[in-house]
């Protein structure tokens, strides 16, 4: 895809890629790199590791690793690549269990094509195994047909879910189908801007889909081993007379034809004072479930007054404290959960503090560290104090090379002023970034990877480096998984080696 320069459509279509979400079930895992937690995220059994990336945004799902030991500064040259593989389009990252790798995505963008699921070695990028199945999505503004979803990934199964709703759980073992649900199919779910892009989670036995189904099958919970529907809530009798805010519509009235119920923000599943919460970041707003039956706990009206528009970060659980985001003239959020878990308090609202397209922010000792801006041009990546929602300081990425690169005018492309080599993109624009090892690992939409300090006071960038395979839009967030980093455009997926004594050997 071209950048057009066409803002309208360039805000739109990265919605679509909220590639999605992660999963949570039932053992505990470590504390994550965020200060004392009051809240906790189960994740899924004992054969998951710390340093595994078997859902969306990691094993906490919060997009921080507890991985250590990791290089500090690239080398001249950038990290090493240890593999490539050229694969199709779509927005979904590949998931990490032990050493198998998933890669959910459409080699063929053509009408009629297939979605593919591969199995690869996540440390020499083989094949093992690979189910495709037919999909003839368009995407409705141009962009990529391919799946925007990761995968999900147990010991035993993994489960995908693509950009036409087609819902498989697979064996991770040798790929072959246990069961599937076509969920445009059987719910009505009426079209979405970008297709399918809200990643099911696992509580439990369950795996809980963002279906968007009418008239109240926004939310639908499946059995994970047989894909019979457990139980499905939120439409029209959640949101039906919710107050907005809004002067022209202070009450939501539900009209019923295409009212569209899902996002692109992927479920997450807390315990909050002793109380598990099924947290749902709908089209409409924020909706707490009893993830055992469905019922509702609490709703809170967040979306924008512009009709195309959309809900894509997921929200960010400190404690007790939940925090959301999203631009479109949104702005962000704080909900405190009172005692009881069937009501808050809204701490504080702030419509120009962090405006989140799609990359979920992440917390750390009391701040908030995202990308703001529905737009490439004037995005930043920003600093929130969690607290109150002031801004400690924003970048655009372009302040550590200023005077150090120039602009090919034959190419359009940044080269080093010193050695004329080419250079990384200078902007972030509406990037992404994972927190391990007490650093950021930044990506940028146009392939610029770097790495950031961790501090409240102020924008320290160490290195940078970009790849000629991960280019623009590269909107997929960076995996880590055993000291490897794995970046995925919209033609290859490349593997890193991030280990610092594979550095120090050299």
């Amino acid at each position: 895809m071209k950048d057009t320069g066409n803002s309208r459509r360039y805000m739109k279509c990265l919605s679509a890629l909220i590639f999605t979400s992660c999963v949570l079930l039932i053992t505990p895992l470590p504390t994550p790199q965020n200060g004392t937690q009051d809240s906790s995220i189960n994740a899924q059994s004992i054969a998951v590791k710390p340093d595994d990336w078997p859902y969306f945004l990691g094993p906490l799902q919060t997009g921080i690793s507890a991985e250590t030991n990791l290089i500090d500064e690239f080398p001249e040259e950038g990290p090493a690549l240890l593999w490539e593989k050229k694969i199709g389009t779509g927005y979904s990252a590949p998931s990490i269990l032990g050493n198998q790798l998933i890669i959910h995505h459409r080699p063929d963008a053509n009408r009629k094509s297939k979605e593919v699921i591969e199995c690869l070695t996540a440390d020499t990028g083989k094949l093992l195994w690979k189910y495709e199945y037919d999909s003839d999505f368009r995407d409705p503004y141009g962009y990529n047909n391919g799946p925007r979803c990761s995968p999900l990934l147990t010991p035993k199964y993994c489960y995908t879910f693509g950009a036409q709703g087609k819902l498989y759980c697979l064996n991770l073992k040798d790929g072959k189908l246990v069961w599937h649900r076509d969920c445009l199919k059987e719910f009505d779910v009426p079209p979405g801007f970008f297709g399918v892009g809200s990643t099911p989670i696992l509580e439990g036995n369950q795996l809980i889909v963002m279906v968007g189904g009418k008239p109240n099958s926004g939310m639908v919970s499946f059995d994970a081993l047989t894909g019979k529907t457990l139980w499905e809530n939120v439409g029209k009798k959640v949101w039906d007379g919710t107050s907005t805010g809004w002067e022209r519509m202070p009450v939501y009235q539900w009209r019923g034809a295409n009212i569209k119920l899902s996002s692109y923000s992927s479920p997450l599943a807390v315990t909050i004072h002793g109380k598990r919460h099924l947290l749902c970041l709908m089209r409409q707003g924020l909706v707490s479930l009893d993830p055992k039956d469905g019922s509702v706990n609490f709703k809170y009206w967040f979306r924008s007054m512009i009709n195309d528009s959309v809900n894509a970060a997921r929200p960010v659980v400190v404690d007790d404290k939940i925090f959301l985001s999203a631009a479109y003239e949104v702005g962000s959020a704080l909900l405190q959960v009172n005692p009881e878990g069937k009501s808050y308090k809204e701490l504080w609202r702030n419509p120009t503090n962090m405006m989140t397209h799609w990359s979920t922010t992440i917390h750390h000792k009391g701040y908030l560290y995202g990308f703001s801006g529905r737009h490439e041009r004037g995005a930043t990546m920003r600093c929130v104090r969690l607290s109150d929602g002031k801004v400690m300081w924003e970048t655009d990425g372009t302040a550590p090379v200023i005077g150090k690169v120039k602009r090919n005018q034959l190419t359009g492309q940044f080269q080093w002023i010193n050695s004329g080599k080419p250079a990384p993109w200078p902007f972030y624009g509406r990037g992404s970034a994972v927190l391990a090892d007490n650093k950021f690992i930044v990506l940028g939409e146009r392939g610029t990877l770097a790495i950031v300090k961790v501090d409240p006071d102020q924008f320290h960038e160490v290195c940078r480096t970009s790849f000629p395979q991960i280019k623009y839009p590269s909107w997929t967030a960076p995996v880590l998984a055993h000291k490897k980093l794995y970046l995925r455009s919209e033609s290859h997926v490349l593997c890193l080696d991030f280990d610092k004594n594979s550095q120090k050997d050299k």
